[in-house]
């Protein structure tokens, strides 16, 4: 099987299609049997599995036909001299493998397979009639055959596959081993699932143990009464406390750094900032690749096409934060304000309680709404790639959130100043709050699992009415499609379930910080959840849901961000002076993104020439690097025909 052994196979992407019976004569024209003959023609290997309702077209990719698709897409790569250079099958010594010993990462191979099963095109000059079920299908010349399938629904779906070695292997030294506390093998994780879930373990596994020291010191303000001393002891808590949150954050970022070295993550100028070539992800920030060139010979029309197209793209962006923080001012913050003052002036618990039901129904689906038109508004930005827009989807939603969850809580520590009721709130969002939303976060997708499994034997049963005794699902990759996918709460579309996890975290982080002195303990019930939050989410993601499509992020982006707002403990005499100094950062810091620091026509050009420059000799430094040639100070020494030397300089080429 394309000269790969039976047992060395993995099968890492599926796809699901309608079970049918297929005709003899008619298996030529099956657009199915097309789509899997085209597969094998890319050097894929293939397996198909019949599942009750469904077909399952299960591929695998040998390295050799990932490496050539690589060298296709112009796929950069770290080599051993520390440059990123295009990746070429030839010279596949000069380049640095992953910390697994693997030659690609996850993320880079999930980009080559759909590369090749995208990137599948009718190259005839006419349509090709494809046919299925006795429909025909017209595969239009230069089209892709992947996508047409699935705008006609007949592909359903297209999903990395869990390996079920490596899935094994990571429950039982992650998920399921709780002796450890807070160690996990980061290395292993960002092998299976990627960059981005990785960094998300990485953060909360250094912020659990750094949660050590104030949850300790917490514990010891609540059991010893201090008396006196009191006075001197909270304020020393307090400024520890920030001490701690400026420190932690301050060494994430080397970990950070660390991390992505160590998983060669270092990208060069080119690609850091956008610039790459052939048709791969452009900063939109600056304008399309298509405006440079055309405008290139004259080159006043493309400074000013450059410079158009960068104000349009922040005026934008200007006006969609606008409308967010409007409709935030004048919709929300009323509803939460009537709530949190309805919930102090009424006495009966009862009314209480069916009061913070209705005001949760409501909430869900405000947030909802709200997500819906944040997304609407990025689509209309100008965002440098799918994790830019993921970071400004971030930011719009989150003060949705933050209303949700700190203005109840705002109103009793400035407003009415009951510390009573304050503790009792904070108690409810740390302890409760969050015990039941691990509940429901780690109990619902295997509710919906059960529930897609019990469809699916119900309308087996219902098409071929003399089955009798138990159906079982034989294939495992039939289970894995039932799974619920990874997703985030507000959207599908731009973030994936890390959304819901980062915004706990945030929430959680906010809370502890601005009301340290009035309820200590907060940190070590933070720290007992978060222990058992990593253990919980590990089991979700390798146990409960598909494997989910890995992001290439290196950083946790905009969170990092909201991260480090929640320095403030907040007292009722520095309310006035809190809220005028984050005014003051508003403004600072939307004039900074407003107005760049650098012209987008300075940028592009300094992007193109530095993209040029790099590519020169990277065919040269590659035969190098892999051993083919020697260099001496820059200095290339090839062997002529006759036998002798010839040296020739690289900067020549």
């Amino acid at each position: 099987m394309n000269g790969v052994p039976e047992d060395l196979i993995v099968y890492e992407i599926a796809l699901v299609v309608p079970k049918r019976n297929l005709n003899e004569e008619n298996k030529g024209y099956d657009c199915v049997e097309v789509l899997v003959n085209e597969f094998r023609n890319v050097g894929l290997i293939v397996e198909r599995v019949l599942g009750l309702s469904d077909e399952f077209i299960k591929l695998a990719a040998p390295l050799e036909t990932l490496g050539r698709v690589a060298a296709k897409m112009q796929m950069k790569k770290t080599t051993h001299i520390g440059i990123d250079l295009q990746f070429e099958w030839e010279e596949i010594k000069a380049f640095v493998r992953q910390p697994d010993g693997s030659l690609f990462s996850w993320c880079e191979r999930f980009q080559c397979y759909r590369h090749l099963i995208y990137k599948i095109v009718n190259k005839k000059n006419s349509d090709v009639t494809l046919k299925f079920d006795g429909k025909e299908i017209q595969w239009e010349a230069g089209k892709s055959l992947l996508q047409r399938l699935e705008l006609e629904g007949i592909v359903k779906q297209v999903f990395p596959l869990h390996d079920e070695i490596k899935r094994k292997k990571l429950l039982r030294s992650w998920a399921l081993n709780w002796w450890d506390f807070t160690a996990q093998p980061i290395d292993e994780i960002y092998a299976y699932f990627g960059t981005k879930i990785a960094v998300y373990f990485a953060f909360l596994g250094m912020y659990t143990r750094w949660m050590i020291f104030p949850a300790t010191f917490g514990l010891i303000l609540q059991l010893i009464d201090f008396g006196s001393l009191k006075l001197l002891v909270f304020p020393a808590f307090f400024i520890s406390i920030v001490l701690w949150a400026v420190l932690f954050f301050q060494f994430w970022k080397r970990k950070n750094s660390a991390l992505s070295a160590r998983w060669h993550l270092n990208f060069s100028v080119s690609t850091s900032e956008g610039y790459k070539l052939s048709g791969r992800e452009w900063n939109s920030l600056q304008p399309p690749l298509e405006l440079v060139k055309n405008s290139g010979i004259d080159k006043t029309k493309e400074k000013e096409a450059l410079q158009r197209y960068e104000w349009f793209g922040y005026l934008k962006r200007f006006r969609n934060d606008v409308i967010i923080i409007l409709s935030i001012i004048c919709l929300q913050l009323p509803f939460e304000l009537a709530y949190a003052h309805l919930y102090e002036v009424l006495k009966s618990d009862m009314v209480k309680f069916g009061l913070t039901v209705v005001y949760l129904l409501v909430i869900q689906y405000f947030t909802k709404i709200g997500g819906k038109i944040s997304i609407r508004l990025i689509k209309h930005e100008n965002n440098e790639n799918t994790e830019y827009q993921a970071d400004s989807l971030v930011y719009k939603v989150f003060g949705l959130y933050f209303m949700q969850s700190y203005i109840g809580v705002f109103y009793h520590a400035l407003l009415h100043r009951n510390f009573m009721t304050l503790r009792q709130v904070l108690i409810q969002r740390l302890i409760l709050y969050e015990v039941l939303e691990n509940l429901v976060e780690n109990s619902l997708p295997y509710l919906k699992y059960s529930y897609k499994k019990y469809r699916a034997v119900r309308n087996k049963k219902k098409r071929e009415k003399g089955l009798i005794g138990k159906i079982q699902f034989a294939t495992r990759v039939e289970k894995e499609y039932l799974k619920p996918t990874y997703s985030a709460s507000i959207s599908e579309e731009l973030e994936d379930g890390l959304f819901d996890d980062f915004l706990e975290l945030a929430l959680q982080f906010g809370m502890i910080m601005m009301f340290a002195c009035a309820f200590p303990l907060a940190f070590a019930f933070s720290a007992l959840n978060n222990i058992a939050e990593m253990r919980t989410d590990a089991l979700k993601l390798l146990a409960m849901l598909r494997r989910p499509v890995p992001r290439a992020a290196a950083t946790i982006g905009a969170w990092l961000n909201i991260f480090q707002e929640g320095k403030w403990k907040i007292e009722p005499g520095l309310a006035a002076i809190l809220v005028m100094e984050h005014v003051l950062l508003l403004i600072k810091f939307g004039f900074s993104r407003f107005v760049p620091e650098e012209p987008a026509w300075v940028r592009a050009k300094r992007m193109k020439n530095a993209t040029q420059a790099q590519d020169m000799c990277s065919k040269q430094l590659l035969r190098t690097i892999s051993g083919r040639e020697k260099a001496f100070g820059g200095y290339i020494r090839r062997k002529k025909p006759d036998g002798t030397n010839k040296t020739q300089s690289c900067r020549n080429q």
